[in-house]
């Protein structure tokens, strides 16, 4: 197939330190590479990848994220304006790029089909219902793909890692880990709380964005650090690999409906179990007794944190390599391709 695989244009993939969206579609792009697909990304210039790279800004602009939808626009109309140069086109931008997708397949034909990234929020649901007609969606999880009801989904398919480049250790140091950015959300006030409850040694890392996430870190976070309460900052890959890997256990006490939530397989892959507030998408990753816990409180969090090595490692890591593997992300997406490949061709071309 020829595809052309829109990515978000803030960081270059594959992400050095921050970026999820951006790790997902490098993993994807690499592997339609390997199946022989020929692939275009769309992408920063400084993104690495073995598939053709089209770019219109040299180096990602991540500086200019929070006030650059024109940038983003830009970006995604290099990728749609050679739309007849594919046989389908995969977005994971922003709505704005949803926009142009849909208006590309009305006039030219050509399929696409978006990954949904973010939750179900009251705009994006009434602005994907509006191009419902013209696009197809990916989910990311059940629960994400329960919270629109109206799109037409070409399958749902869980995140995945690439599982043989995580380091897997049965063997542990004596802390807690936290990774994620500092906001409520994410719950590393709650961590903070169940390390100290249990006199556990807890390393944190994550980003921290100016405005609305410092206040939260000056407030909530930096007051309890200490001998036992350590944050590293953002870390690159290795670095977080190699805390994944000697981590007793990673808490995931998130307090949203979060689609997804890559740092529990990231932690599973490499050995490491996870203790998750049952919020989202986390039933769906986290198996209860056999890779983690999953809690609703920070109370239960504390309780399952004192039978946290009753999990194996070695249970941890099958259950990645068996459910969110990359050669299964990779085949699912083929087959999502080829269906709405078969759906495009039974359907009159809009503007004939």
């Amino acid at each position: 197939m020829r595809i052309g695989m829109i990515a978000p244009p803030w960081f270059p993939l594959p992400p050095q330190r921050y970026g999820g969206i951006e790790f997902v579609v490098s993993l994807l792009t690499e592997g339609l590479v390997r199946h022989g697909h020929d692939v275009t990304l769309f992408a920063s210039g400084d993104s690495t990848t073995q598939a053709r790279l089209s770019y219109i800004f040299a180096r990602a602009p991540f500086e200019q994220i929070e006030n650059g939808g024109h940038l983003e626009v830009m970006h995604s109309m290099e990728a749609y304006v050679r739309a007849p140069e594919f046989d389908v086109i995969h977005d994971h931008d922003g709505l704005a790029s949803r926009t142009m997708g849909a208006l590309v397949h009305r006039l030219v034909g050509t399929p696409v089909v978006a990954t949904l990234h973010g939750p179900a929020d009251a705009m994006t649901q009434e602005i994907l219902s509006s191009l419902r007609h013209d696009l197809s969606f990916i989910a990311i999880s059940e629960y994400q793909r329960g919270g629109f009801p109206d799109l037409s989904f070409a399958g749902t398919i869980p995140n995945a890692i690439d599982v043989e480049h995580m380091p897997f250790s049965v063997e542990k140091d004596d802390y807690f880990l936290f990774i994620g950015r500092m906001i409520a959300d994410k719950g590393a006030h709650t961590a903070i709380d169940v390390a100290r409850r249990l006199g556990t040694r807890l390393i944190m890392a994550g980003k921290v964005n100016e405005g609305p996430e410092r206040q939260y870190y000056t407030e909530r976070v930096e007051p309890f650090l200490s001998d036992n309460i350590h944050f590293r900052g953002e870390v690159d890959h290795d670095t977080k690999v190699e805390l994944y890997k000697r981590a007793r256990c990673t808490l995931f006490p998130i307090q949203w409906p979060e689609p997804f939530g890559l740092v529990m397989i990231e932690s599973l892959a490499c050995g490491t179990p996870v203790i998750a507030m049952r919020h989202g998408s986390v039933p769906e990753v986290i198996e209860h007794g056999r890779t983690g816990f999953i809690v609703e409180t920070a109370d239960e969090m504390v309780e399952a944190a004192r039978h946290i090595d009753q999990i194996d490692p070695a249970e941890c890591r099958r259950a990645v390599e068996e459910r969110f593997g990359s050669d299964t992300f990779v085949t699912a997406h083929e087959a999502a391709y080829r269906r709405l490949l078969e759906d495009t061709a039974r359907q009159p071309h809009a503007s004939g």
